[in-house]
């Protein structure tokens, strides 16, 4: 592969990124060792024995590190404390301790535990969001007076056999780091390899990166980017990868799936966190099942190899497509509904797809989760459909229509060809990797009515459908996309994770005008769910709040899920409204610039408000932070009453 967008062993083919083994404790990561499974414990570090049964309950989920705080040296001290409890349970879990703003805990903990995590932008680094201008000179000062503080930690570090994670976070870059590169994922990646360059000076290699946001787009290019800065570096660093403030639920699942997916299947990453706002414990098992999809990936069709992306991997950019009846060009991508295996009867049978009908003033109301297009395949629809929801038939069912206007075709890539009937509206043409090697493939191009229907079987078809974009980028075609991916066979549960990492692959880089997922065994209810919550993940289209919460850890000042669900509660019909939930300040006001409005733990008891990266109120009294979110969410115009 070419190095001006080289960041993975294969674009065409599933190959693992090689890294250096790095040893934490006993379970070492990278090289050729699985990708291993970690979280964090949620616990107060100070409680011994409240943590080492949580850390117990994380092991038997599945975990193979945890991740314990340490913000000051008298947790990082009582790391020992824990250690010991666990080992005489008969556990001996690598331990992480995860340091942030306290370089003396970080030293103490290196002493004890297995790994440390330090956080570039707020390790000895200066964040108080200011735009601050530096010139070279007071650049270099800044590096060398980190150089000096960070350097007893790594001399410790080496001497006991420590490993470190230089984790960077989107929403904690320092001042330095800002002014000079932006809110960029160039700046998560310079403000890691910084500290890895005093390291490396100091001939420790014990080192594992992280590039972790709560956008997937985001996070997805600033891991990319990293990786291709080590090639041209001569580094091999393992990965750790990581959703940050996923949240909870679904959208928790789908966010993570999308974002360590779209790495994952480029064989990216060594190991992995999902980050839920629920219990640890229940995080493991979401990152082993995300996980085990490639611990033997086979390819049942060898995808055509490519050197090179033909899309600026590191940035985001919707590829560019003609609007076909409103699919494509500008348009947000549409969902794809489909009923052709069920009798569409009455019109109460699309109300699992987001119609539902007022018989008394004959009218419809759609929800903001409404299906764009319906798949009726062979059976007819008895009944006058929405006028906002498009019907997709069979091509020789449509034929059969009194009204062709009311629906449209669904042809074979040869049937559209030789078919003596068309839409002058809008055609659906099914096709894939092999359709690009058929004659009759260049006829449609740029055909203004034609919308493609890419089909795989392939067990890699994620990537066998991204080479298809890419063939009809090369060949200059215009015409908009659905992406369809078929999960029959899929175990059960698992259509969520897997639908999420394969669509949100393709969308992260901006391929794809809609989605159509296929399940015999789910509900249309819960696929109809899925497809947006997809869609929301990546920022491909919006339809709901969206919720930047945290995962919960031993600094949090309040009980997370608790709140969450709280706000939630008063604020889920916010359609496209940004919240922050975040339980300490570690990550909170850095993580407001990405959210509308953060709601920030800032005490026992105490809570202060945001509005972007500006504290509106400061030190509310938590039984009344709720109400003052919806005040300050009314008085800047973006409240609605609920229907």
């Amino acid at each position: 592969m070419k190095n001006n967008f080289r960041y993975c062993e294969s674009i065409t083919e599933y190959k693992r990124f090689p890294t250096r083994e790095v040893f934490v404790g006993n379970i070492p990561l990278g090289g050729n060792n699985p990708i291993r499974i970690q979280s964090m414990t949620t616990t107060d570090t100070m409680d011994t024995i409240a943590t080492v049964e949580q850390t117990i309950r994380m092991v038997n989920a599945g975990c193979e590190y945890v991740r314990i705080t340490a913000p000051s040296i008298n947790e990082a001290k009582n790391l020992a404390n824990i250690k010991k409890e666990l080992k005489r349970r008969g556990y001996d879990v690598p331990l992480i301790a995860d340091i942030h703003f306290t370089p003396n805990a970080a030293e103490e903990a290196a002493r004890i535990v297995e790994k440390v995590r330090v956080n570039p932008g707020n390790y000895v680094d200066k964040k108080k969001f200011q735009q601050i201008e530096y010139t070279d000179a007071e650049y270099n000062a800044e590096i060398e007076r980190i150089r000096e503080r960070f350097t007893p930690l790594v001399k410790i570090c080496k001497e006991y056999g420590t490993a470190m994670r230089i984790g960077t976070n989107h929403g904690s870059l320092s001042d330095r780091i800002m002014s000079r590169f932006g809110d960029s994922p160039l700046g998560m990646v310079e403000s890691a390899l910084e500290f890895v360059r005093i390291c490396e000076d100091l001939n420790y290699y014990s080192i594992v990166l992280s590039m972790k946001a709560s956008n997937p787009r985001v996070m997805v290019q600033a891991y990319r980017l990293l990786i291709n800065k080590m090639i041209a570096a001569g580094m091999n660093y393992p990965l750790h990868l990581g959703v940050t403030e996923a949240g909870d639920g679904e959208d928790g699942r789908i966010k993570s799936a999308a974002g360590i997916g779209a790495l994952l299947e480029d064989g990216i990453g060594d190991t992995i966190r999902v980050s839920l706002t629920e219990e640890p414990e229940f995080e493991a098992p979401v990152a082993i099942a995300i996980v085990n999809r490639y611990k033997e990936r086979k390819v049942s069709n060898p995808v055509p190899p490519l050197d090179e992306s033909v899309k600026n991997p590191f940035e985001y950019s919707r590829w560019a497509t003609d609007e076909t009846a409103s699919i494509g060009g500008t348009a947000v991508p549409k969902v794809v509904a489909d009923l052709s295996r069920r009798q569409i009867k009455s019109p109460a049978e699309l109300e699992s797809i987001g119609y539902i009908y007022d018989e008394a003033i004959d009218k419809w109301k759609l929800t903001d989760t409404a299906a764009d297009i319906l798949y009726a395949g062979d059976n007819l629809i008895p009944f006058g459909s929405p006028a906002a929801l498009k019907i997709m038939y069979n091509y020789r069912t449509w034929k059969k229509l009194e009204d062709r206007t009311s629906g449209f075709p669904l042809y074979t890539l040869n049937d559209y060809c030789a078919a003596d009937e068309q839409s002058f509206l809008l055609n659906f043409v099914s096709a894939g990797i092999k359709s690009l090697s058929d004659n009759n493939f260049e006829k449609i191009k740029n055909d203004r009515t034609v919308v493609i229907i890419l089909e795989t079987t392939n067990t890699n078809g994620a990537v066998e459908q991204r080479r298809f974009f890419f063939e009809l980028i090369k060949r200059g075609f215009s015409n908009p996309v659905i992406i369809r991916r078929n999960y029959g066979g899929t175990p059960d549960g698992l259509i969520l994770l897997y639908s999420s990492t394969d669509l949100g692959f393709l969308l992260i880089d901006g391929l794809g005008d809609g989605i159509w997922l296929n399940s015999d065994k789910e509900s249309p209810e819960l696929i109809n769910r899925v497809s947006f919550g997809i869609l929301q993940a990546v920022r491909a289209r919006i339809s709901k709040t969206e919720y930047i919460a945290c995962p919960s850890c031993g600094r949090t000042l309040f009980d997370l899920v608790e709140v969450t669900n709280r706000i939630r509660k008063r604020t889920g019909h916010l359609k496209g409204v940004k919240i922050a939930i975040m339980g300490c300040i570690v990550n909170g006001p850095g993580e407001m610039a990405d959210a509308d409005f953060g709601y920030v733990g800032a005490g026992p008891g105490k809570i202060t408000l945001y509005k972007g990266k500006e504290v509106v109120k400061r030190n509310l009294n938590s039984d009344l932070a709720v109400e003052e979110l919806i005040t300050l969410i009314k008085e800047n115009g973006m409240w609605v009453d609920k229907d």
